[in-house]
């Protein structure tokens, strides 16, 4: 493992970029930001909220997922850990960045009548649109219902595919964009979803005897993890960062027990992305020691839609 940089308020949502730069939003300082090849950390765009998740669009903007903001507590070693919902919250949204200008705007902030809550990951499918997770808001007593979105990038059309989902984190699509993946953070569960066609399921998200939703059951772990954003392997296996133990939980398409992978220095390996040479670097951002960190790779990660953008 290879500290890239460190200092960062709750990094998440790494993007690995052509030219050997990154970008990650940090959650605390409300910012999305950019990262040289030596670890220089320059401000892209302060979002205000929480920006949660970003990913490149087909068009050359960076969209970025804001939950609307998460309450920090300072833990006894100086740490900040999320605490709920903040007192200035309002609404989550989905924002359009300019990542050569810093030039932000809302491309949504609804689903229908219904405010989007507490958006966290995204990823864009081959046709220019991308689904987003919507896990809600947390509370000291309740916390919301969670759900999982498609949209498309133009403004033009938003609509909810999952309802309800308990607390739906890493969303993700298998090479060939024929299904969606979906980690649930409190169960360690990760949940697969066969497509249609773009924002189109196969079969209706409805409760039946094996899911709450219609998902099949891909993973669930043993020992108490939890599971966050995700990425995914050329090959179809799936990586989602791991929390509690600090890692990464690599799962086979076809099901069964994850293989865990452990990223040292953090409990909360929150994100993964992959990039450099023939896509075998995973780049993990532990969120409260605050770091990028780059880990070499036995395998290729697929490469994303909107990989090919760099920042001038």
């Amino acid at each position: 493992m290879r500290i890239i940089t460190e200092g960062l308020q709750f990094p998440e949502g790494p993007i690995a970029l052509e030219d050997g730069t990154f970008i990650v939003v940090e959650i605390r300082r409300q910012t999305l930001t950019h990262i040289d090849a030596k670890g220089k950390q320059t401000v892209i765009a302060k979002l205000g909220g929480g920006p949660n998740g970003a990913a490149m669009g087909p068009d050359g903007y960076c969209y970025v997922v804001n939950n609307g903001g998460f309450k920090f507590v300072p833990r006894a070693d100086g740490k900040f850990v999320t605490a709920g919902t903040p007192d200035d919250y309002v609404t989550g949204r989905v924002e359009r960045v300019d990542i050569q200008t810093g030039k932000a705007e809302v491309v949504y902030d609804k689903v229908g009548n219904q405010k989007i809550r507490g958006p966290n990951d995204i990823v864009f499918d081959a046709h220019g649109g991308f689904y987003f997770s919507d896990p809600g808001k947390v509370r000291h007593r309740d916390w919301d219902r969670g759900c999982v979105c498609y949209a498309k990038a133009d403004g033009s059309m938003i609509k909810e595919l999952i309802f309800p989902i308990t607390k739906p984190n890493g969303v993700g699509l298998s090479p060939d964009g024929s299904t969606l993946y979906v980690a649930e953070t409190e169960s360690g569960k990760l949940w697969a979803w066969e497509l249609a066609g773009p924002g189109e399921l196969k079969s209706p998200a409805v409760a039946s005897t094996t899911s709450p939703h219609g998902g099949k059951l891909i993973s669930a772990v043993a020992a108490y993890r939890r599971f966050d954003s995700l990425a995914v392997e050329a090959n179809g296996n799936i990586c989602v960062g791991t929390l509690d133990s600090g890692g990464i939980t690599v799962c086979s398409p076809n099901g069964g027990a994850g293989e865990f992978v452990p990223v040292p220095g953090d409990t909360h390996c929150t994100n993964i992305a992959f990039g450099g040479l023939d896509h075998k670097t995973a780049y993990v951002t532990q969120s409260y020691a605050g770091r990028l960190v780059e880990v070499p790779w036995p395998r290729p990660g697929l490469k994303l839609e909107g990989d090919e953008h760099g920042l001038d």
